[in-house]
């Protein structure tokens, strides 16, 4: 994927511009003061990444199924009950 580089200013100045050619599959880079701060990316790209990113976490029953275990023993400690009135 190839980018072009645009300032803030200019970015605003183009946005139709940078819309277009992130839509076309060219991400879009957005600098301020020379610091790239943002890039403009097409809807598929930006869901591509999206699925990249689920695919790589961890589901809640991996994580469950990674806890260690006990094998159910524990010390129990003695305790006296209260009274009850």
């Amino acid at each position: 994927m190839k980018s072009d580089q645009w300032s803030v200013q200019d970015a605003k100045n183009k946005f139709s511009a940078v819309v277009d050619a992130a839509e076309h599959g060219k991400a879009q880079l957005v600098t301020r003061r020379g610091i790239p701060t943002a890039v403009v990316i097409s809807v598929g790209e930006f869901e591509k990444l999206k699925q990249l990113e689920a695919q790589q976490l961890p589901t809640f029953i991996d994580h469950l199924l990674s806890m260690p275990t006990d094998d159910g023993e524990f010390e129990r400690i003695p305790v006296r009950l209260r009274e009850l009135d």
